[in-house]
């Protein structure tokens, strides 16, 4: 997991230089802009699932509280009993 968090801090950090250079660069060429943008966009997709993953292992290593979701058979249950 120690990788995990290293990749997303790594991916963040892209995502907010190359956003931040795709949305304010003066005097680059398109290309250059373009791919600025593209790894902006790496690294947003790439934070995000790493973001989830780390949320994931928090939550099955008992470290962070389950999510409140209902079982598949209890939200069948309330589902049949709000129908009626």
């Amino acid at each position: 997991m120690k990788l995990v968090a290293i990749i997303n801090v790594i991916a963040w950090s892209g995502f907010w230089a190359f956003g931040y250079l795709a949305l304010t660069a003066r005097g680059f060429s398109e290309p250059q802009i373009v791919t600025a943008a593209l790894l902006a966009a790496a690294g947003l997709f790439t934070g995000i699932i790493a973001y989830l993953r780390l949320a994931q292992s928090a939550e099955q290593s008992g470290y962070a509280r389950k999510s409140n979701q209902l079982s598949a058979v209890d939200r069948n249950r309330a589902q049949q009993q709000g129908s009626i």
